[in-house]
């Protein structure tokens, strides 16, 4: 039986019930015997327990030595969180943790009803769970008393701040009771958390937890270096290469967001969307989903994500970079909670390895560089999970005995067990064919080395040319697929009018050759052999790329003139000839003005006919009328 040293009973009898042997790092601290009655500000990685580690803390001044709540005649605590999803999540831990007690928690969240909330505090609420602009409403309308106020929890407190929520919590803060306890809750402690707790804490007591010291020491990180137009391709391999449970990707956009959905749902997978346009009932829908394991790939951005737990996140897939540390570490914070391990995969682009490693030094994290799975190591390790399935070890049942002696006597154990696998294969979705992006080591020899490859390159000549609008930019992935080679093996490329000639490294040749085979042709019908390279152009030695010279800075022109300048007048000769007017043919004029008389003179109303202008009159003024007698 675990003993919780300092922990009130009846918590202790409920986390007993929910499974818990041992306490966190944050949780012990918080336990502390003098720090029982001041104020806290605590600083812990996202996944360490902090909201049990608040209900721990706030239980002595809630309950002052009782086992059970009395009937509550207004909030005893007031818990303030950033987000909707959040607030519940808080609200269904602090249920269960004071189920014992007899305590009654309330949620005060945007996009509910606020007529039933409001309906809930007159009931009576011991703790108080919301969002900053929901309680403000309440604090304004005389809905939410907070006269018997003893404790404030802010969680998430810089993520709140990030949010703009300054104002809201400065209110809630300023109306809660003078001699009140405020707990502070961030993952970091910017200079604006240092500023508002100095402000409304009492000489609150700092508590950094080692979790939080050592970032995410459950956390696998992974880079892998994608070309840019197979990102998604990437993460379709990761997904198959992994296979969790649950996995959470972020993306920058709703329209990333919208886009990947759809893409993932065409391919097989069961995935949810999280992002803004979404109403509560949608993100409450597909939330639960996650959690009932009806999907298991959610999709989000990062403001529809802030504060979700999803318990078995075992993977976490940065479809777009994050933008700063706090991102990166909130974002992959999602998976390794609670003392599980969890993945953290970065999708980065070829131009964008450095970025991502000063992201990566600058949060403090250790990543492994690597390519995506290929289709090679996703069946190999489906194979493996095929092998370790527990359902293989399970004793034979009564009811199956029969049938499986059957199966044995009609077609044979190798048949059986052929069909077995292509079963455990027909639900899964295929994975993707992948470019090679070459060597991961960056180091000074291997970038020496790049064109030390090509001293002997071998060339050869492609049915292709600039007539059939040929370019590099689906020449190169088509040799790689085709030959089975990197691009890295791959040199100058000229392309001229009619064919395309392309240099290869030596010690690919061979590989090559076979991978095209007999007929030598690639996509397209294009045919390829061998050749002595093309001809020296202009530019010197065989192999130059032609591309065209671009010069070097701006162009110069020659100033535009105004005005001759007397030393440059043009001569005689030199003068552009004057433009010859058109004869006028004086018969012509007057036939067509003849024309136009004679059909005047039949036609009385040809003005209004649109034949000429219409000669207005002046109105002829009536006589004034005789006076009656």
């Amino acid at each position: 039986m675990a003993n919780f040293e300092g922990v009130v009973p009846a918590l202790g009898q409920a986390l007993q019930q929910h499974g818990f042997d041992v306490l966190t790092p944050v949780q012990e601290a918080v336990l502390e015997p003098e720090l029982s009655s001041g104020d806290l500000l605590v600083s812990a990685q996202t996944g360490s327990g902090k909201t049990v580690a608040f209900g721990l803390a706030l239980a002595p001044t809630l309950l002052a030595g009782a086992e059970r709540f009395a009937v509550a005649d207004g909030p005893l605590a007031l818990v303030v969180a950033p987000t909707r999803e959040l607030a519940l999540q808080v609200k269904r831990e602090l249920e269960w943790l004071y189920k014992p007690t007899g305590a009654s928690v309330v949620s005060c969240v945007g996009g509910m009803d606020m007529r039933t909330e409001r309906r809930a505090l007159q009931r009576g609420a011991h703790i108080v769970v919301g969002t900053p602009g929901r309680l403000r409403d309440h604090i304004e309308r005389k809905s939410l008393d907070m006269t018997a106020l003893k404790g404030v929890v802010l969680d998430e407190a810089d993520e709140m701040l990030d949010l703009g929520f300054r104002e809201d919590l400065e209110f809630i803060l300023g109306a809660a009771p003078k001699d009140r306890r405020t707990l502070m809750f961030s993952a970091t402690v910017p200079r604006t958390i240092a500023t508002l707790a100095k402000r409304f804490q009492r000489d609150a007591v700092r508590i950094s937890t080692q979790a939080e010291q050592s970032q995410h020491l459950d956390i696998e990180y992974q880079a892998l270096v994608v070309a840019g137009n197979e990102r998604e391709n990437a993460i379709i391999n990761v997904l198959r290469y992994f296979e969790v449970p649950t996995a959470l990707v972020f993306c920058a956009t709703r329209a990333a967001v919208n886009h990947m959905t759809a893409r993932f749902t065409n391919r097989g997978f069961s995935v949810v969307a999280l992002s803004g346009e979404l109403s509560q009932a949608e993100r409450s829908h597909a939330l639960q989903a996650m959690r009932d394991g009806r999907a298991k790939v959610c999709i989000a951005t990062d403001v529809a994500a802030r504060g979700i737990d999803l318990p078995k996140c075992e993977l976490v897939i940065h479809a777009d970079l994050p933008r700063n540390r706090e991102g990166l570490l909130h974002r992959s914070g999602r998976t390794g909670r609670a003392g599980r391990k969890g993945v953290a995969v970065l999708m980065v682009p070829h131009n964008w390895r450095k970025r991502t490693e000063r992201l990566l030094q600058g949060a403090g994290v250790q990543a492994t560089w690597a390519r995506p799975p290929s289709v090679v190591e996703i069946m190999r390790r489906d194979d493996e999970r095929l092998l370790a399935d527990p359902d293989l070890n399970e004793p034979v049942g009564e009811d199956e005995a029969d049938i499986a002696r059957e199966l044995l006597a009609r077609h044979g154990a190798e048949q059986i067990a052929a069909a077995f696998v292509r079963r455990s294969r027909a639900g899964r979705s295929a994975p993707e064919e992948l470019l090679d992006t070459g060597p991961m080591d960056r180091s000074s020899e291997n970038k020496g080395k790049r064109r030390d490859d090509f001293k002997d390159g071998v060339w050869f000549s492609l049915s292709v040319g600039r007539k059939q609008n040929a370019e590099p930019r689906w020449l190169l992935p088509m040799l790689c697929r085709a030959g089975n080679i990197t691009k890295r093996e791959i040199g100058a490329i000229r392309i001229e009018q009619g064919e395309t000639f392309v240099e290869l490294a030596p010690g690919c040749v061979e590989g090559f050759l076979e991978a095209l085979g007999p007929n030598a042709t690639v996509e397209k019908d294009i045919i390829v052999s061998r050749s002595d390279g093309p001809a020296k152009g202009p530019k010197g030695e065989p192999g130059a790329e032609t591309r065209r010279e671009k010069p070097y800075g701006k162009i110069k022109r020659e100033p535009r003139r105004t005005m001759l300048e007397p030393d440059k007048a043009p001569t005689p000769d030199e003068r552009p000839m004057p433009a010859t007017k058109r004869p006028k043919n004086k018969k012509l004029k007057r036939a067509k003005k003849a024309r136009l008389a004679e059909s005047r003179s039949k036609a009385p109303n040809a003005a209004r006919q649109g034949c000429g202008p219409i000669k207005r009159t002046k109105p002829r003024k009536k006589p004034p009328r005789a006076a009656s007698t």
